[in-house]
């Protein structure tokens, strides 16, 4: 769109009614009088553009939401900080949301200055189509490992796999 309005900016309306011809008869309008070029022509093209950007706009607002959602009340909530830097919190909903996590200060590398936090926990919701899906996970020095019944796996390994492995552990390689 905002190319098209630049075409019959540039090339497509006469400045001065005058076409140059390029090659195989592709007109080229020629730009002697260029403060109607800089001055009414890009006029209109801002007037274009505002035309545009409110239409734009104005979709937005019609995609929005327009029914009144009302805050999903907390039915219980527990949460505690220590000095040693452990914590933990938990809470619960009304629509049967809940959250538990629990952490600590653990040493994860050499040195003593080396400190990071140990953390695990769950949450459990309810899916669209009414099914409670809990995702139980942990974070340390090993990553992110989250678990659940309907997360995703991979497949086994294949059996040629399995056995390739074992011989490497039992020849010491592995």
């Amino acid at each position: 769109m905002v190319s098209s309005c630049l075409e019959s900016i540039l090339i497509g309306d006469p400045v001065d009614g005058k076409d140059n011809a390029i090659g195989g008869g592709v007109g080229v309008r020629s730009f002697r009088n260029s403060a109607n070029v800089l001055g009414f022509r890009t006029h209109l093209f801002k007037q274009k553009m505002k035309f545009i950007i409110a239409i734009a706009l104005m979709a937005v607002a019609l995609a929005a939401p327009q029914e009144d959602k009302k805050p999903i009340e907390i039915v219980s909530s527990n949460s505690e900080m220590n000095a040693d830097g452990s914590y933990s919190f938990a809470f619960e909903s009304a629509d049967g949301t809940k959250v538990s996590e629990s952490g600590s200060q653990k040493q994860v590398g050499p040195k003593p200055e080396d400190i990071g936090t140990v953390s695990k926990g769950s949450y459990s919701y309810t899916s669209p189509d009414g099914v409670v899906l809990t995702v139980s996970w942990i974070a340390d020095e090993n990553g992110f490992q989250a678990t659940g019944d309907h997360l995703p796996t991979p497949p086994p390994m294949p059996e040629h796999v399995v056995k390739m492995l074992a011989d490497l552990k039992a020849a010491g390689v592995l």
